[in-house]
């Protein structure tokens, strides 16, 4: 029988270590849903509402973790304007050792176990060749929503923190940090930019709870009339001296001022400051989504790799 335990905090730090395991010698391996910060930031903002819809399968070696599965099954979303949405379709976040590559057959034939006959999708590093081909006899495609201008796909962008430019922000505005603004701050910082949304004050209180996050990393920029017009959370992996930036965002009123791209050269100053020496951010990758990627390149980023959206409908197996 399929292990059908949910995903807990506890789980959820073992696959942060073993992000940082393949990130000291693979980095181009970590599928964009499985960095550190990037499972902290799934975790802690939906296991309150979502965490019910979530399974998981860990595969251990020597008392290590070397491979996980986290499958999103069918579940209702409820978003800050009222609105519903209701998801059909079962989606996979999953990290597999380089050394035991092998591993990447069970994890499929356990999200086949776990979907059923629901229409799945997934989303491995496009450099993981290996991991493709096997996606692929197990009758995974590429997913051709995935293909057009408006496609869904992510980038890993990175850089050095060697030379950052000193942040200038417009008159007026000044940076603070959660644990100066406050949880209601913080919360409502994320809905400007990012609303409607499922987040909440229960979802921030989760992110708060997650290995990794700290206040004093957790940035906004605050305008002269006392609005969070921007905001972002630095992740900090200690053991990689790395920064990774997950979500960045900034209210739809303030935008073209460059208070993201301040706050970006902030946050590598602090990061720096905490002992990181690399940092990164994930963006939207096809031609239609220009704004995040532009923004990134701006302040130095570039493409580390991407993702590979696959597909497998009902009728494919």
């Amino acid at each position: 029988m399929p292990d059908l335990e949910l995903v807990t905090a506890a789980d959820v730090q073992l696959m942060q270590r073993l992000a940082q395991r393949v990130t000291a010698t693979r980095p181009d391996l970590v599928n964009g849903d499985a960095t550190f910060g990037e499972l902290a930031w799934n975790w802690g903002k939906g296991h309150a509402a979502h965490g019910a819809s979530w399974r998981r399968r860990l595969w251990f070696s020597g008392g290590d973790l070397v491979a996980w599965g986290w499958a999103s099954l069918p579940h209702r979303v409820r978003r800050s304007d009222g609105s519903v949405k209701d998801v059909t379709g079962a989606y996979l976040a999953y990290q597999v050792h380089p050394d035991h590559a092998g591993l990447v057959d069970e994890v499929i034939d356990w999200y086949d176990g776990t979907a059923a006959d629901i229409e799945r999708t997934v989303m491995p590093s496009a450099a993981d060749a290996f991991a493709l081909k096997r996606w692929a006899a197990h009758g995974y495609e590429t997913d051709p929503a995935s293909l057009g201008d408006d496609g869904s796909w992510t980038q890993l962008n990175e850089r050095d923190l060697t030379d950052v430019e000193q942040p200038v922000l417009p008159d007026g505005f000044r940076f603070r940090t959660a644990d100066e603004a406050g949880p209601e701050a913080a919360v409502r910082a994320h809905l400007d930019a990012w609303g409607p949304s499922p987040y909440t004050a229960e979802g921030y209180q989760g992110v708060q709870q997650t290995a990794g996050y700290r206040g004093d990393l957790h940035i906004l920029v605050e305008s002269p009339d006392g609005t969070m017009a921007s905001s972002t959370i630095m992740w900090l992996d200690e053991a990689n001296r790395t920064a990774e930036f997950e979500p960045v965002g900034t209210h739809r009123d303030y935008r073209r001022l460059g208070l993201g791209r301040a706050m970006l050269l902030h946050g590598m100053h602090l990061a720096r400051a905490a002992g990181a020496t690399h940092a990164t951010v994930a963006c939207l990758g096809a031609p239609g989504h220009p704004q995040a990627r532009g923004l990134y390149y701006s302040v130095g980023f570039r493409e580390l790799t991407r993702d590979a959206p696959l597909i497998k409908t009902r009728t494919a197996g």
